[in-house]
Order: structure tokens, then sequence, then C-alpha cells
């Protein structure tokens, strides 16, 4: 369990250079069983070029990146904003890859980190977030946050062993 958490931004170059640690964050939701677009088993190249493609995408100002540390300094934790949205949705984002490493569920680090991008997103003068979700776990945790659930697609996505799952759509006014 994490004593002490810290929860920040990190920049595109600290992206490069804890990419390692960000990979393996990916292989542990992914092999737990997280619908987070990757199927099982997630080979390490695949994770680790995932992560390249979002670390460009900060630093193209596209995304917005941060990452939640234990005591010792490891990743055990992500979440991500997408900024990069047409002309007429400058004060819109979408939220993406909510990740929290197995050993540190269950311990507010996932509203730590849903926090945080919150105000980041109103230091960037988003008004508007957008997120989906399959797991209900996160359901939970988005509720309690005050984000209002749009609806359910069933059959939207598959799960890493191949089921089929629904995803669930939420939206938060800042």
């Amino acid at each position: 369990m994490t004593t002490t958490l810290a929860v920040r931004r990190i920049g595109a170059s600290e992206g490069g250079e804890r990419i390692d640690s960000l990979t393996d964050l990916l292989l542990d939701c992914v092999g737990g069983g997280a619908s987070i677009s990757f199927m099982f088993p997630l080979e390490r190249d695949k994770a680790r070029g995932f992560w390249q493609n979002v670390i460009d995408g900060v630093r193209r100002g596209e995304r917005t990146l941060v990452v939640a540390e234990d005591d010792e300094g490891r990743i055990v934790g992500t979440v991500q904003m997408i900024t990069s949205m047409p002309d007429n949705q400058p004060h819109r984002a979408d939220i993406a890859k909510l990740l929290v490493h197995r050993h540190a569920r269950r311990g507010g680090v996932g509203q730590q980190l849903m926090l945080a991008i919150e105000d980041e997103a109103r230091k960037q003068q988003r008004t508007v977030l957008v997120l989906d979700t399959a797991s209900p776990e996160a359901e939970r945790l988005y509720e309690r946050m005050g984000w209002q659930r749009v609806g359910v697609i069933p059959n939207y996505a598959l799960m890493p062993d191949g089921v089929l799952c629904a995803t669930t759509y939420y939206y938060k006014q800042l």
C-alpha cells in the first residue's frame, strides 16, 4: 500500500526518461484484465510504442500527462487529457487511460489522479470533460466525483481476453 503519493503533471522530456516505468504500469493493468484498448498478451514493444505516441502528443501540446508516484518514486498511476480538439470545441477535452497499478488500488490513487487532471483542465480553460469506461469500479469513482452518466453502449469493445464488453460514457462540466 502506498504511504506517500506525489501526483503531478510531467512533460515530454521526463516522460521519455520514465517510459520504462510507464510501460510497466500499462503491462500490469492489461495483465490484470483492464479494458484499455489492448489485448492480452500485450508485448512490451507495443506497450512502449503506445507510451512513445503519448509522449509525442505531450510534446506537440495535444495531451497532458499526470502521474502518481509512490514514496519510492515508482509510477503507480497515470491519467491523460487529450486537448487536440476541433476548432469549434476549444473548451472541451477527453480524459483517457486512468491507470492504477494493481498493488496500489483501493488507496485513493485514482481519485487523486482525477482531481489533478480536472485541475489541469481548469488551468487550460477546458470546461467540458468527457470520458468512457468499461470498469464498474471506475464508474463508482466517477459518479462519486460528480461525473454525469450519459449512457451505455453494449458490445462496444473487447476485454483483453477477447470477451465483448459495454462502455459507459460520462461528462463533467467544470
